[in-house]
């Protein structure tokens, strides 16, 4: 089988990574500056470019807690099992 060694791939691939790598940089550049241009041109803000910013939604705070099994829900989505029936959850608030 004739060709190249792996590592002279190897090396032909690192060469292409850094020239793929330089004309993304300079591209990127170019790009940015213009839509920084026509920004300023059309007055255009965040949210025209972007719409409606979705509100980040972290962890939940525990709100509720199984006196028996320790396990924990925050009041969101299905209720689990354990508080599913009950009339009153009153009794299952974390203080």
């Amino acid at each position: 089988m004739a060709g190249k060694s792996a590592s002279e791939l190897r090396a032909q691939l690192e060469q292409l990574q850094a020239e793929y790598d330089a004309a993304v940089q300079a591209e990127s550049t170019a790009v940015l500056n213009d839509i920084r241009e026509k920004v300023a041109v059309y007055g255009f803000t965040e949210k025209d470019i972007f719409g409606r910013k979705r509100a980040t939604q972290g962890p939940s705070e525990v709100k509720y807690q199984n006196p028996e099994t320790g396990e924990t829900w925050s009041g969101r989505g299905r209720a689990p099992g354990w508080i599913r029936d009950a009339k009153n959850r009153d009794k299952f608030l974390v203080k």
